[in-house]
């Protein structure tokens, strides 16, 4: 009977600790050049000591709940990551057109981009005061218009670890800048994406070389654009979840990371 007793209450406590153990969703809002930005910052409030924070620029959807979902499945019990709002305002495009819309200004002029996502860096850094980050090992992280972002993040000279751009655009409007880049980089592409045509390939590792940066491109054979996003369901066409093609891109940024976090100690 003690025994029962005993499993039962085994039992209890692990339906408690488990019901206890939660994604933090937690807003971080910031006014920049007279507009706001409603970010969102992620990590598992149950696993004890400080971890990696993550700036993680989502793809031109921007902030919405599969971008919030996505987030924590990265984040897990790993990683602290500050979802950036790069729009602002109440901007949260729903589709296609809408998101063109917001995106076209950022690309228009790279500078507004990098001041935007350098501001979500300073953001991040800011939060270690009120969630578990370890301030010796913070990177970036990007999906589409994300990687574009965060490469930009890293052509600032910005003070972190390493990027990492899935399926993003490898261009910039100024490859010189390329020699202020301190973080490791990593570029993960579908051979077979068009959007990345490979004169754009060609000019970025060109532009990786010219500024002696520690990087790395893979191409992954047969992925197109979107490959890590598992709403692009369509089975054709330059937008398409590959599930596979997803699982071997997050085990290279993990290991990216990890390195990178490695040589800072």
């Amino acid at each position: 009977m003690r025994r029962t007793l005993l499993a039962l209450s085994l039992v209890v406590l692990g339906s408690m600790d488990a019901a206890s153990a939660a994604m933090v969703a937690r807003p971080v809002q910031w006014t920049d050049h007279g507009v706001t930005f409603k970010s969102v910052l992620v990590y598992d409030d149950a696993v004890a000591g400080k971890r990696p924070g993550l700036v993680m620029v989502p793809n031109w959807f921007g902030v919405n709940d599969r971008a919030v979902a996505k987030a924590k499945e990265i984040a897990g019990k790993d990683y602290v990551i500050l979802l950036t709002d790069m729009y602002g305002g109440d901007i949260r495009p729903t589709s296609e057109a809408e998101a063109g819309v917001a995106v076209k200004p950022l690309y228009a002029d790279r500078t507004i981009m990098r001041q935007r996502v350098t501001r979500a860096f300073d953001e991040l850094k800011a939060q270690e005061k009120n969630a578990p980050i370890d301030p010796m090992r913070l990177a970036a992280i990007g999906f589409c218009f994300g990687g574009s972002a965060v490469l930009d993040l890293a052509r600032t000279g910005a003070d972190l670890a390493a990027v990492v751009s899935f399926h993003g655009l490898l261009s910039t409007d100024d490859p010189k800048l390329a020699s202020q880049i301190h973080a490791h980089v990593l570029a993960l592409n579908g051979a077979d994406d068009t959007n990345v045509p490979p004169e754009q390939r060609a000019a970025f590792e060109a532009e990786m070389r010219g500024g002696k940066v520690d990087w790395a491109s893979t191409d992954f054979g047969g992925a197109v654009h979107c490959f890590t996003e598992k709403e692009a369901t369509s089975p054709t066409g330059n937008c398409r979840y590959d599930d596979k093609v997803a699982k071997r891109a997050y085990t290279a940024m993990r290991a990216w990371l990890s390195e990178s976090f490695a040589t800072r100690k």
